[in-house]
């Protein structure tokens, strides 16, 4: 990832804080964010700072935000493969899919991808997204495929479909400042291909250690029994971290 990092210094001009600045949910989101003085009141700091921003950070931050009136989005961890050092086996790119199944480039319309996506991460899902088809569309499969959610979708991304060419499970693989970054891995779950995540896993992770990729990193969120098999596969954790949404300046208390 690119080193643009935004540094925000208290009264007597010395850093407080530093992140990395992007967008989430249509507000200024203040990513990695690291405290930089540990003297300093960093909730009171980010309240006054930062009102109405979203802000990734250590969790003991976000919950102390959240206790002040921050709104959760995410509790999550970052998991990491490296490919070079630990060398997925050759034949894991040619890994074969369920019996039926075929694998295709991602290159479908994200309409194609709404079904199993939308069941993947159905009501009572810990990755859950509440908004309708129209919505779903507009400002998440769309933006992420057309590569500007995060970045460029990369050639190692694999989508699964069945004998009548529906798309029944899908991994989308994207370049985020140079980091190569699973944004997505879901799998119609009532077509009952159990295991079917795992094996899209192999196939990418394999695709991007022969085509020359240093590494790869995802993000699970909390509660969620895929990082079971992220762990499996080799992927190591790097952090843990707390998305809050700051109160505006008005409501906070």
């Amino acid at each position: 990832m690119a080193e643009n990092w935004v540094v925000r210094r208290g009264a007597d001009g010395e850093p407080v804080l530093r992140y990395q600045l992007d967008e989430r949910e249509g507000r200024p989101w203040a990513d990695l964010l690291e405290v930089l003085d540990e003297s300093v009141d960093a909730a009171g700091f980010i309240r006054a700072e930062l009102p109405g921003w979203v802000v990734s950070g250590p969790p003991g931050l976000g919950r102390e935000l959240a206790a002040q009136g921050a709104r959760v989005l995410r509790h999550a961890h970052t998991f990491r493969r490296d490919l070079r050092a630990d060398a997925p086996p050759a034949d894991w790119a040619e890994t074969p899919l369920r019996e039926g199944l075929r694998p295709v480039p991602c290159d479908r319309a994200p309409e194609e991808l709404y079904e199993a996506w939308r069941a993947a991460f159905a009501a009572g899902h810990v990755d859950h997204y509440p908004g309708e088809r129209a919505q779903v569309l507009a400002e998440r499969l769309g933006p992420l495929l057309a590569g500007k959610a995060i970045g460029p979708v990369l050639p190692s991304s694999v989508l699964a479909v069945d004998a009548e060419d529906r798309v029944v499970a899908g991994l989308v693989l994207t370049d985020r400042d140079g980091l190569p970054w699973i944004a997505d891995v879901f799998r119609h779950p009532e077509r009952g291909y159990r295991g079917l995540g795992a094996d899209l896993l192999r196939r990418a992770i394999g695709d991007a250690a022969a085509r020359g990729l240093a590494d790869v990193t995802l993000v699970v969120s909390e509660g969620n029994p895929a990082r079971r098999l992220y762990e499996s596969l080799g992927f190591l954790l790097q952090e843990t971290s707390l998305t809050v949404v700051v109160p505006e300046a008005d409501t906070a208390r």
